[in-house]
């Protein structure tokens, strides 16, 4: 079993930083994938980043692209997602995820974490 606990969110001006972290536990993850997806209100949730955890590139949406790195500490079992120049559409609920095989759609993910909100203001 895998657990993922989120943290980090809260409220920024528009322009401004968040750092997300994802403290996975449970199992070993040296063969997953970690994402992250976001859910605004009133839309479905959508993938933002997702990465292996062993190393190698990771996969943007585009629209966060040059804004948001995702990274990771092996040591730490955590994962992290650094959101530069943040804009109001950037509101959502921000979950990670862990996947056997990675990809950007959400049935590829076998756990979740409880989300936390990330609101953007003008």
């Amino acid at each position: 079993q895998v657990q993922l606990v989120e943290s980090g969110g809260g409220l920024v001006q528009s322009g401004g930083s968040l750092r997300l972290s994802c403290a996975a536990s449970g199992r070993t993850f040296s063969w997953y994938y970690m994402g992250w997806f976001r859910q605004a209100p009133g839309k479905e949730r959508e993938f933002v980043v997702f990465i292996r955890w062993s190393g190698g590139n990771a996969y943007y949406r585009d629209s966060v692209k040059g804004r948001f790195t995702i990274s990771r500490d092996n040591a730490k079992n955590t994962v992290y997602l650094q959101m530069n120049s943040l804009k109001p559409e950037d509101t959502a609920v921000y979950y990670c995820a862990a996947s056997r095989g990675g990809g950007t759609l959400e049935r590829a993910y076998d756990y979740w974490g409880q989300g936390t909100q990330v609101t953007v203001s003008l």
